[in-house]
């Protein structure tokens, strides 16, 4: 049988508790009598009825405790309906008979003289079952409350490990999405100074690299963010472009249409330089002519919206490139909005359009 191991603290804390309990009982019971004493001409003084009330109900408040500390000691006695009622016949079997012969004792002795035990009489046998009957519902019932309270405190407390557990979690993997994002995104921004270099225009190269360093000046102070605002990653692409346009010059044509009603709204960082930069792969590389590049950012019903699009060349052959950023990218929004923000991508009248939203914040 499962057993709960009792500390010195909780007995005594059940002892005080229940010696106060049947000492409210006592002190009210023997009120009542002697109220009714006085109406009567009863002499008896208040002390005289007390001290036979106290007397009464000692075994019982005695019986009170040990049930209460049987019943927390052994949780299987009240685990189930069946075994509380096979307590409740246990205790009818064993405590009850005791309780009538310790008040036949009791009026044995107050009878002056007479046979210590007596019989009991009939109301004495309906008032003790009453009484014992009503002490073990009130144990069993306090002893039930307490053990639905500590299961929801652990419960509680599981749920709550849970929670910081699935966090840590989270945060890791947000950490490890980052790790990827940033060695990638200096894998693609050296490819392109290299290309410069191979062009044999150092100047360019030179300038490449100027702007290679303030980009990756943002990208450092922005792993460190769980968000930045919108106008910083805005500025992050544009200094993005404009490394890309040293490259590229004038075949990279981009349209920014920008809503600034969410210029100080916040997003996760590094977010919208991938899904550009997949844009710019996916046109200039595929074709020879310009680009043609729409970025769109607007806000409705309180979520932010982000929509970039890029013409689908038809016969192009498949771009080589490492096919991070939507992956990526879906994966943070779902881990820094829990499901409130979507990415959605596919063509649309010969345009590749990849559209976000998420909550404006």
């Amino acid at each position: 049988m499962e057993r709960h191991q009792l500390t010195l603290r909780e007995v005594r804390n059940t002892l005080l508790i229940n010696l106060l309990v049947w000492g409210v009982i006592c002190a009210s019971g023997a009120g009542g009598v002697y109220s009714d004493a006085l109406r009567a001409g009863d002499g008896r003084s208040y002390d005289h009825i007390m001290s036979a009330w106290v007397a009464n109900h000692a075994l019982i408040a005695l019986f009170s405790f040990g049930l209460y500390l049987a019943l927390r000691h052994w949780p299987a006695l009240a685990a189930s309906m069946q075994n509380i009622l096979r307590s409740y016949l246990l205790v009818l079997l064993i405590f009850l008979p005791l309780q009538l012969l310790y008040i036949a004792a009791l009026d044995g002795v107050r009878e002056g003289g007479g046979p210590l035990l007596v019989a009991p009489r009939g109301f004495n046998v309906f008032l003790e079952l009453a009484w014992t009957t009503g002490t073990f519902t009130a144990v069993t019932a306090i002893c039930l409350w307490r053990r639905g309270q500590q299961r929801e405190r652990a419960w509680q407390q599981a749920q709550t490990e849970n929670l910081q557990l699935s966090l840590a979690l989270e945060q890791q993997r947000m950490q490890a999405l980052r790790g990827q994002l940033e060695p990638h995104f200096i894998f693609n921004a050296l490819n392109a100074i290299s290309a410069m270099v191979r062009t044999g225009d150092g100047q360019l190269a030179l300038g490449g690299i100027h702007r290679l360093s303030d980009l990756l000046r943002y990208a450092l102070a922005a792993s460190s963010c769980d968000h930045v605002s919108v106008r910083e990653e805005l500025d992050f692409v544009r200094d993005y472009l404009a490394l890309q346009g040293l490259r590229y010059g004038e075949r990279l044509q981009v349209r920014l249409d920008i809503d600034d009603a969410v210029l100080d709204a916040v997003c996760p960082p590094l977010l919208l330089q991938p899904l550009v930069e997949n844009a710019v792969r996916h046109d200039l590389e595929c074709h020879e002519g310009d680009s043609d590049i729409h970025i769109r950012l607007w806000c409705d019903d309180a979520q932010l919206l982000v929509c970039i699009s890029n013409p689908v060349t038809a016969d192009a052959p498949p771009n080589p490139g490492l096919g991070m950023g939507l992956s990526n990218t879906r994966a943070r929004l779902q881990l820094a909005y829990r499901g409130e923000a979507a990415l959605q991508s596919g063509e649309q009248d010969g345009r590749f359009v990849l559209q976000i939203r998420m909550p404006l914040e």
